[in-house]
């Protein structure tokens, strides 16, 4: 049995998509593809040391969740194997197209692609297996986001998402936000941004108390450390960290003045990945992640 390539999988249609939604398509999106070299490679490296302890089953119907370029998805389709399906669902039909390319190069017939916003909700019982790796984060409800991934999964069914543990455990991302704030002020309350943010599941009480709201039970966490790549070099690095991210967000939000000071922000990061690790072609940072499990429970 396969879901349909026309199933509506949103239990209902959208009247006025999240404004968090338009920002990802319209802002971020091009500065992700643009990165995909380091997100795809550097973020993997968390999403290899947990896939391949996850207890998926042949002929599971799996969902991923903010899927993004799709390597997550045909990952989950080699383990459900051909008998099995993997559903990749994310809000930027522009990283879609990365995974339905991935999937047709390596002839993946069991995943396909669907653009949509999971907290809008979505079909109940369709799914054995759930899993995100870092879109959890960003949930601008993340109980109303997590509650339509528990809906959808069919009773028993498990829960597996990545996202990153505190600020001080993730320099990759954070020395250079500090850095740029030496310089810059940070974003004011009306700032636009990707929503809550990459450290809003960090707290393990609170995204704990999260969960269980949302229904799930048998809640674990698990850290993982792992290098990741910040850029192929020098210049790579601190242009990756002027597009995306915290240092990103500040950069943006500061306008003219960022570009006033862009040189001595420049110099600065430089100065910051001339102590970075260098191996495997590129520059390696600390990062730190937890990999939560849950399940729905049984009737």
């Amino acid at each position: 049995m396969t879901i349909s390539m026309n199933t509506n999988l949103l239990a209902s249609p959208v009247d006025q998509p999240s404004p968090l939604v338009d920002f990802w398509n319209q802002i971020l999106a091009p500065k992700f593809i643009r990165y995909r070299h380091v997100l795809v490679g550097g973020l993997s490296r968390h999403s290899e040391a947990v896939l391949p302890q996850l207890d998926i089953e042949s002929g599971s119907r799996i969902l991923d969740v903010g899927c993004g370029f799709g390597d997550t998805a045909a990952y989950l389709a080699g383990r459900t194997g051909p008998s099995g399906e993997v559903v990749g669902i994310d809000c930027c039909n522009a990283f879609l197209d990365f995974g339905r390319d991935l999937a047709e190069q390596h002839r993946i017939h069991n995943v396909r692609f669907a653009e949509g916003d999971i907290e809008q909700g979505m079909d109940e019982g369709l799914f054995d297996f759930v899993f995100a790796r870092f879109g959890t984060m960003f949930f601008s409800n993340p109980v109303a986001g997590l509650r339509a991934m528990r809906v959808c999964l069919k009773p028993g069914g498990e829960l597996a998402h990545i996202v990153w543990r505190q600020r001080a455990d993730n320099p990759w991302l954070i020395a250079a936000r500090d850095i740029v704030r030496q310089f810059l002020p940070a974003p004011g309350a009306d700032a636009l941004t990707c929503g809550p943010g990459p450290f809003s599941m960090a707290d393990e009480e609170t995204t704990r108390t999260r969960m269980e709201i949302a229904g799930f039970t048998d809640i674990a966490f698990k850290r993982v450390d792992a290098k990741v790549l910040v850029g192929r070099d020098i210049e790579d690095a601190v242009n990756f960290q002027l597009a995306i991210g915290p240092a990103g967000e500040t950069f943006r939000e500061a306008g003219a003045l960022a570009e006033q000071r862009r040189p001595e922000i420049v110099a600065a990061l430089s100065e910051l990945f001339r102590e970075v690790e260098a191996r495997e072609g590129g520059l390696w940072m600390d990062s730190s992640s937890w990999l939560i499990t849950a399940r729905n429970p049984a009737i």
